[in-house]
């Protein structure tokens, strides 16, 4: 498995000009990674909803790569954006999941069903044209410049142990990180 704050650090030494959309856990991690703040859009206490927001974007501006990193339970509480996202097909999205097998910023409860299925095998039942899992960071470091060419939606699982505490979500407001990101998009 693969360190969970590493996978990030790869993450964003590629986004480039991308949106990137975070969610619980690596929301945590994100504003002490990445250089690019701008461009970054928090969906906190939307548990289940960051897909949905960067299907929107993506749909919304297809001149932008768009990168979605989700939480696992985030993302297994909205199952059903994996089929929407297909359906739409669009090809500036990136959707990663942040897999460490926890509800992590609720106290660290274990997520159901552990072993018993696939993200990657989820997003491909769901007709993501391209799917992928890592659990070794020198994987996931090689084929990220891949996946970034890839026309999407493209879905990578990062297999990640994390070794940041669970703790509650900040007070850093969604509305106002939209605001922001909308700002820096009408500058570009």
């Amino acid at each position: 498995m693969m360190q969970g704050v590493e996978a990030l650090k790869i993450i964003a030494r590629h986004q480039g000009d991308a949106v990137v959309i975070t969610t619980e856990t690596p929301f945590l991690m994100w504003d002490s990674i990445s250089a690019n703040q701008e461009l970054h859009l928090p969906v906190i206490n939307s548990m289940g909803k960051a897909s949905s927001v960067g299907l929107g974007l993506a749909l919304a501006r297809p001149d932008l790569k768009v990168m979605v990193i989700d939480a696992d339970g985030s993302l297994l509480m909205n199952l059903g954006s994996l089929v929407t996202i297909a359906n739409r097909s669009p090809g500036n999205l990136l959707h990663f999941v942040y897999q460490n097998n926890v509800y992590g910023v609720s106290g660290g409860q274990p997520l159901p069903g552990i072993g018993r299925f696939s993200f990657a095998g989820l997003a491909k039942s769901a007709g993501y044209p391209n799917a992928f899992e890592f659990d070794q960071l020198e994987d996931f470091a090689l084929k990220l410049p891949q996946l970034l060419e890839m026309v999407g939606p493209t879905l990578a699982c990062l297999e990640v142990e994390d070794q940041w505490p669970t703790r509650p979500l900040p007070a850093r407001h969604t509305t106002h990180a939209f605001h922001e990101v909308a700002e820096a998009l009408a500058r570009s």
